[in-house]
């Protein structure tokens, strides 16, 4: 039980002070874990940090399940997730109860600032993902069309239709051999037959979960199932999320256009993975439980998607990162991934928030605060609410 301990209060220091999103957590991560702590050296740090870009799931997260499995097992995986993520968990909850209690010029100010700081937000993770993930026409064209179809079917369905084009794709377009050069390292000691039961936890519950919620007409479930479904089509990273989150929740009617604009613009604020967006909706969700034991509900089935295809995978993976047809199609995937938040950020980010010059104004601030001057994100958020309150006030 003591490694255990010693993973859960090194990542509770880290999911008290990791802002930025998932690059800088792995940043702060190689820097503790790697290069102060020596938990395990660099290139077994990059194959890891590799295999999680590769998967569904926010890889940031998975990257330090996968170092306190290795470092104590499956308790020190729990303990790794439990620390890293409850900080800011906690926050949004009480975020959650505390934005019903708003109101008045300078509680809208401040919801207004907040939506608009999503802009801002997704457009640099769009403008990122874009130059990283769509560097040649071939890519380029799967996220327009993958766009094009995220706006015309504005549902999971077509989350789901666009990220199928975007393989398929990917396997026409984009098939050069990836030269592979590291060694077997990221095994961490998962037997095949585990692999292979969390492979089929994961089928099994993209097939039960929504069985068993019209069956049994459980708003629990119902809730279990969306964001279930949500957490295992996620290829990109944590903004990546918010595309299938709004068709689940906003499409549904389960939570307003603004109060899921405002949670995610406060879950830019905290720190932590931005997966705990999550917790924030299922704690505000007209379906479900909601307060406490929702957010609970929607944490753990957006996460443990990530969780079991990651465990699932680890046996498997070195054999499977040498193959270019596989390479290939996660490469048209990601650049689906583009296409996908670009249509985001259309609707419903920027034409719920910026309704006229002032906020299109903020909005561009919050952006060249980015994008020019590396600002963090908490900053660019406290910036936004106080424009926002500024704009309700003038």
């Amino acid at each position: 039980m003591t490694g255990a301990v010693e993973v859960f209060v090194a990542f509770l220091r880290l999911g008290l002070t990791s802002f930025g999103g998932p690059i800088a957590h792995l940043g702060y991560f190689r820097d503790d874990l790697v290069a102060r702590r020596r938990w395990l050296d660099d290139r077994e740090y990059a194959d890891l940090v590799a295999l999680c870009q590769f998967l569904p799931g926010p890889a940031s997260s998975q990257v330090g399940f996968a170092i306190g499995l290795r470092r104590a097992g499956p308790v020190g995986a729990l303990a790794a997730f439990l620390a890293f993520t409850l900080p800011s968990a906690v926050l949004l909850v009480a975020f959650a109860g505390g934005a019903v209690a708003l109101g008045g010029p300078l509680g809208q100010g401040l919801v207004d600032g907040l939506k608009i700081v999503a802009v801002a937000i997704v457009a640099h993770a769009v403008w990122g993902l874009a130059r990283t993930l769509t560097p040649d026409p071939a890519r380029a064209g799967i996220a327009v069309v993958a766009a094009a179809v995220a706006l015309l079917a504005p549902s999971a369905v077509g989350q789901i239709a666009a990220i199928v084009l975007g393989v398929a794709g990917g396997l026409v377009l984009s098939r050069e051999a990836v030269p592979v050069d590291a060694p077997p390292r990221t095994g961490f000691g998962v037997p095949r037959g585990v692999g292979i039961g969390c492979l089929a936890l994961l089928a099994a519950g993209l097939v039960a979960l929504p069985v068993l919620a019209a069956v049994t007409g459980s708003g629990a479930l119902t809730l279990a199932d969306a964001f279930f479904r949500s957490g295992a089509l996620v290829f990109g990273g944590g903004h990546v999320v918010l595309p299938l989150l709004q068709a689940e929740v906003v499409q549904t009617g389960w939570v307003s256009p603004e109060a899921f604009l405002v949670g995610y613009g406060a879950a830019q604020a905290v720190p932590g993975p931005l997966f705990t967006f999550a917790a924030y909706l299922g704690a505000v969700s007209g379906v479900g439980p909601g307060g406490m034991l929702g957010a609970a509900v929607a944490l753990a089935a957006v996460f443990l998607p990530g969780f079991l295809v990651l465990v699932g995978v680890l046996p498997f993976w070195d054999a499977l990162r040498t193959r270019p047809r596989v390479r290939a199609a996660m490469r048209g995937a990601n650049a689906a991934v583009v296409g996908i938040l670009g249509a985001a950020l259309y609707t419903p980010v920027f034409t719920t928030a910026v309704t006229g010059p002032g906020p299109f104004v903020l909005a561009l601030l919050g952006f060249v605060l980015l994008t020019a001057f590396r600002a963090p994100a908490w900053a660019v958020v406290l910036v936004g609410a106080a424009g926002g309150v500024v704009l309700t006030l003038v």
